[in-house]
């Protein structure tokens, strides 16, 4: 295109073969360096490959493959098809080929701490049995959950509400409590109704003086709202009337039910034990036994104000892992469940040993105690506490 064309002639005459090249005059060695030019990808299905191999063992008859070698007595490179020599001891060896070493072996670690944790982690699938069933929502049931641990700071009340309060205590808390479960149990209500009521109770205490007088009026309003919001068939409010033995007209527990409404900002929808505790159950695979026993020991964490300062899961965990205690004589506590309840035997611990001991001093006339003593429940009064573990140390 206009420029200056060099004669070919020239540029022929100065080509020279590679052969005829003085290989002293360049410095060249016997053996070049050889850099590994294998992609990661290339590199990391390699080492997966002698993995899968060493799970399996060599054959009896199989015999190792021979080495060629070349005539000066070292590994043929080509031969082979090996696509790494090793550096003359007395040459330094280059920092790119170093680098690209290290990066290689940590890519190897990588991979092998990922195979490991791929089959230690392995947990049981709890939800595999339900995938037909429409009511399980098995896609929907890890997300479900994940909220329910996210939002169950929501419901949970200050474990020191009570010193506000100045003529109801923690004993009179208890006492309407136990009252409660009997009305529950006679009422026939589902589980879920007696959780959300005690819930309604202690966030209205929290924020709310009562006088004693007014403590049991609390209560069955509680057990009210409870059941429009858990029950198909509720009760009515002149059944209420009569099992408080006509302490209070109509018109006073509408009004107190207006009243805790208001307080409670119409939030009724908060996670209470209960819904933790069918699915930690399920990840433990209970039977009949473990699941009356565990819920006896849960209820009677309901009545003690001391519970409080636990949130609902750790209530409903400690609660399963005492029962196996119970029952087993021995820690039970397994990856599946701790897994699915994110709480190992050391967090529980605490929780675990205070319902030991209310489990220790049930008495015979609380309403608990009368609950689980029944057939219905399996007996699970019968059961002897676990008490190896009030002497482990902490």
């Amino acid at each position: 295109m206009g420029g200056v064309r060099f004669p070919q002639q020239k540029i022929n005459n100065n080509r020279r073969a590679l052969s005829n090249i003085n290989q002293n005059i360049l410095g060249a060695k016997n053996c070049p360096y050889v850099v590994n030019k294998r992609g990661f990808s290339e590199k990391v299905s390699g080492q997966l490959r002698s993995n899968q191999q060493s799970f399996f063992p060599k054959e009896e008859n199989e015999e190792p493959k021979p080495t060629t070698l070349n005539p000066q007595g070292t590994g043929d490179c080509a031969a082979t098809g090996m696509e790494e020599c090793e550096l003359a001891s007395d040459e330094p060896i280059p920092m790119f080929v170093k680098h690209t070493e290290a990066m290689m072996d940590e890519i190897d670690q990588l991979v092998e701490v990922e195979m490991e944790d791929v089959e230690e982690d392995h947990v049981l699938d709890i939800d595999s049995s339900d995938v037909k069933d429409p009511l399980a929502v098995v896609e929907y049931i890890e997300s479900i959950h994940a909220h329910y641990r996210g939002t169950e700071d929501s419901g949970r009340v200050s474990p020191n509400y009570m010193m506000r309060q100045f003529d109801i205590n923690e004993k009179m808390r208890a006492i309407l409590i136990h009252w409660l479960i009997e009305v529950h149990y006679k009422f026939k209500l589902m589980e879920e109704t007696l959780f959300l009521t005690v819930n309604l109770i202690d966030r209205f205490l929290e924020c709310e003086t009562v006088v004693r007088k007014k403590l049991q009026l609390v209560g069955v309003t509680a057990l009210l709202l409870a059941c429009k919001y858990e029950e198909i068939s509720v009760p009515l409010v002149d059944d209420l009337i009569f099992i408080s033995d006509q302490s209070y007209t109509r018109k006073e527990i509408l009004q107190m039910e207006k009243e805790m409404v208001n307080a409670l900002q119409f939030n009724m929808s908060v996670p209470t034990p209960y819904v933790f505790m069918r699915r930690f159950l399920k990840a433990a695979q209970a039977d009949n036994k473990l699941e009356a026993l565990s819920f006896f020991i849960v209820e009677l964490a309901l009545v003690e104000y001391e519970m409080l300062k636990f949130p609902p899961s750790m209530l409903a965990a400690a609660a399963i892992f005492t029962a196996q205690c119970s029952l087993h004589r021995s820690k039970q506590w397994t990856k599946a469940t701790e897994w699915h309840t994110t709480y190992t035997e050391d967090q529980l611990m605490d929780c675990s040993r205070l319902m030991v001991t209310y489990h220790q001093k049930v008495g015979k006339l609380n309403g608990v105690y009368k609950k689980y003593s029944s057939r219905k429940f399996g007996c699970a009064t019968n059961f002897e506490p676990a008490q190896f573990l009030l002497n482990l140390s902490v």
